[in-house]
């Protein structure tokens, strides 16, 4: 009964994922779903990269988390549209839920959407949400053991940021172990290190950002 329920829930999430995957690709908007554990810097993350492009791209937010819109407001005082999903206890977004916020953060004219996945390295994983690439964060003060304990999520990426590395003086973490067991996974996965906090690295995360954008925008 179980794996037979498990089988509904995924094929219905998978029929909306297809919807909403057609929807980003009718308007030539890019879809990332952005995952990690917890604190990582996920929402930093995105709120730099929002100010620091706002000339260049137009971006919107759907920020999931279990309770509260703490996230969203941050978000908001970007001035970039941000909405919130409160999951309620479950430890993952859905692609229904999805699906019912793309006309609050009008999506169908923006450039990009990141989609701030719940705080987890697990769940997040195993559900499409119509999405168009993944990326991960992975911060500095997590351990570098990470893709070894949740290789599934670390395979599936398109994207790895390492961010906090303004912490590496101070914390035991082996980047280079981060990296060779994430393209161990994943070999066609671009890792960038960065700081949200001091710009470092920025830079190159932006330039592969741009280029996606490019690579999903119909030549004319």
């Amino acid at each position: 009964m179980k794996v037979k329920l498990n089988k509904k829930i995924l094929g219905k999430n998978d029929e909306c994922a297809l919807q909403n995957r057609t929807f980003f690709s009718e308007h030539n908007t890019l879809c990332l779903n952005v995952i990690s554990s917890p604190g990582s810097g996920k929402t930093t993350i995105i709120s730099r990269t929002i100010l620091d492009l706002k000339d260049k791209i137009k971006i919107g937010v759907i920020e999931g988390d279990i309770k509260t819109d703490i996230d969203a407001a941050k978000i908001s005082q970007t001035g970039a549209p941000a909405v919130q999903i409160e999951t309620r206890g479950a430890c993952h977004l859905s692609a229904q839920q999805i699906t019912a916020k793309l006309g609050a953060i009008s999506a169908a004219d923006l450039d990009v959407v990141f989609i701030e996945n719940v705080g987890n390295l697990v769940c997040p994983s195993d559900f499409d949400l119509g999405e168009q690439g993944r990326v991960v964060v992975l911060s500095v003060p997590e351990g570098d053991d990470k893709p070894a304990k949740y290789p599934g999520t670390f395979a599936k990426a398109d994207c790895l940021l390492i961010n906090k590395i303004d912490l590496l003086e101070h914390l035991e973490f082996d980047i280079d172990k981060v990296i060779k067991d994430a393209v161990k996974l994943n070999p066609d996965l671009k890792i960038f290190q960065i700081s949200a906090k001091t710009a470092s690295g920025m830079n190159h995360w932006y330039n592969w950002l741009v280029c996606s954008i490019e690579a999903h925008t119909p030549k004319t």
